[in-house]
């Protein structure tokens, strides 16, 4: 299995994909921390900040959050590390390398949880380099390893991790990378923003991934979506691990049995 997920491992890693993905998803959480530091403090027409000061615990709990807001893009990637191989046709070579199916999906996604927490790692330190100067410049007490902040911090990369998972199983699921990947935008994007944003539908969007990846990530009890609010940590990390599992277990059954010629 070790070197069946060094291969997968490979197989990534020698392609621009990864670190374009990479550059894009620090791109993304860059400019949510920009604008979360600049307008930090500012005050609103009300005359109260809009954004908890640089100062405040409240901000360094938000800008560490930064990094989940880019788990899109870790899905996407894992999107393409299964359905490339369908695409090119490489599957088939792949198969002929390892006849049992089961293994290599199981590879595919032991080498997705690695690349997930990577790129999680990465937005962290990403967050570290804008918050932490933040912070003391303006004057505040740097808080690393209380205040939520490290429960935050696991969160980010727990999120990131499992959102490969999703990717890859979307992809063995649906096969067709353009269908893959624009459905699993309009999810997040459109299906779980409406699960969200609409009240009498709340109690089912904490259900979803987003919903339970919020839930590992905010501190305060009254964090939630509008009136409903998130669920337990624990719930929310076993709600993604339930996720994760019922797409490896698709993906790898449908992997198993479909035809790939």
């Amino acid at each position: 299995m070790t070197a069946l997920v060094r291969s997968e491992l490979q197989k990534l890693f020698t392609t621009r994909l990864w670190w374009i993905m990479l550059i894009v998803m620090l791109l993304f959480t860059g400019i949510s921390l920009g604008f979360l530091i600049g307008f930090a403090g500012v005050e609103g027409a009300q005359g109260a900040p809009t954004l908890p000061g640089r100062d405040t615990l409240e901000f360094q709990r938000s800008a560490w959050t930064a990094g989940a807001g880019s788990s899109i893009f870790v899905m996407v990637l894992g999107i393409i590390m299964m359905t490339s191989e369908y695409r090119y046709q490489t599957i088939t070579t792949t198969f002929l390398a390892t006849p049992r199916r089961g293994r290599v999906v199981a590879a595919k996604l032991l080498a997705g949880l690695l690349v997930g927490v990577l790129f999680g790692v990465a937005a962290l330190l990403l967050t570290a380099a804008a918050v932490i100067p933040s912070v003391l410049i303006a004057g505040g007490e740097l808080a690393l390893t209380d205040g939520g902040i490290p429960r935050i911090m696991l969160g980010v990369v727990a999120t990131s991790a499992l959102y490969t998972l999703f990717g890859i199983g979307l992809g063995a699921l649906v096969r067709n990378q353009i269908a893959a990947v624009v459905g699993a935008i309009v999810w997040v994007f459109v299906i779980e923003s409406l699960l969200t944003a609409i009240p009498a539908l709340q109690e089912v969007g904490k259900f979803t991934p987003s919903g339970a990846a919020q839930s590992l990530i905010a501190v305060q009890a009254d964090t939630g979506f509008g009136q409903a609010d998130l669920l337990p940590s624990w719930a929310g990390a076993s709600v993604l691990v339930a996720y994760a599992l019922l797409f490896a277990l698709v993906a790898s059954l449908t992997t198993v049995r479909r035809d790939i010629t």
